[in-house]
C-alpha cells in the first residue's frame, strides 16, 4: 500500500468511529428524554451503525 492509501483508510475509520459515537450519544439522550422508546431507539441505532460500518468496509476494500 502507498502512504495515500494508508492516509485515506485512517480517515475513513475515524470517520465511522466519529458516526457512530454521535449515533451513541444521540441514542441515549432520545432513551433519556423517552425511556419507554427504548426499544425502537436501539433497533434504529443498530441499523445506523451497520450502514455507518458497510459503507467504512466498502471505503478500505476500495482502496
Amino acid at each position: 500500500m502507498e502512504i495515500p492509501a494508508i492516509v485515506g483508510a485512517g480517515l475513513v475509520v475515524i470517520g465511522v468511529g466519529v458516526g457512530i459515537g454521535r449515533i451513541g450519544g444521540s441514542a441515549l439522550e432520545a432513551v433519556a428524554r423517552q425511556p419507554e422508546a427504548y426499544g425502537k431507539i436501539q433497533t434504529l441505532m443498530l441499523i445506523a451503525a451497520a450502514f455507518i460500518e458497510g459503507i467504512g468496509f466498502a471505503a478500505i476494500f476500495a482502496v
